[in-house]
């Protein structure tokens, strides 16, 4: 059974650091690239970062020298390391699998390629 399931969130203030965990189940990392997703209250759904299976990683302008995406193949767990953490990053953040048609390179920011999403964990920034 294929499951994702994110950790980590929690409430920081800004300029903070953060480590949200993926622990995925059903399937290898080295088989589907995985992405992160965010969602503010109101908003839609945005892309955040994602990592390949040569383990290439891919990010949004928003995070980009700010965010870190890894993984671990033996844990099968995908980490999303953040930093300077600001007033517009608070969201529900989502990991997922890749579909198995897709380029990690080409489709990443696409949540309609995904197959299969964790429940999210929620991030909130505040002094």
């Amino acid at each position: 059974q294929v499951q994702l399931v994110e950790s980590g969130g929690e409430v920081v203030q800004p300029g903070g650091s953060l480590r949200l965990s993926c622990v995925c189940s059903g399937f290898t990392l080295n088989a589907r690239a995985i992405g992160w997703f965010r969602q503010a209250p109101g908003k839609e759904r945005e892309e955040v970062a994602a990592i390949n299976v040569l383990g290439n990683t891919f990010y949004a302008n928003s995070v980009k020298g700010r965010f870190t995406v890894t993984k671990d193949e033996l844990t099968k767990t995908v980490n999303l390391y953040m930093s300077a953490l600001k007033p517009e990053d608070p969201a529900i953040y989502y990991c997922a699998r890749l579909g198995h048609r897709y380029l990690a390179q080409t489709a990443w920011t696409r949540p309609d390629a995904y197959d299969a999403w964790g429940q999210g964990t929620q991030v909130t920034v505040s002094s």
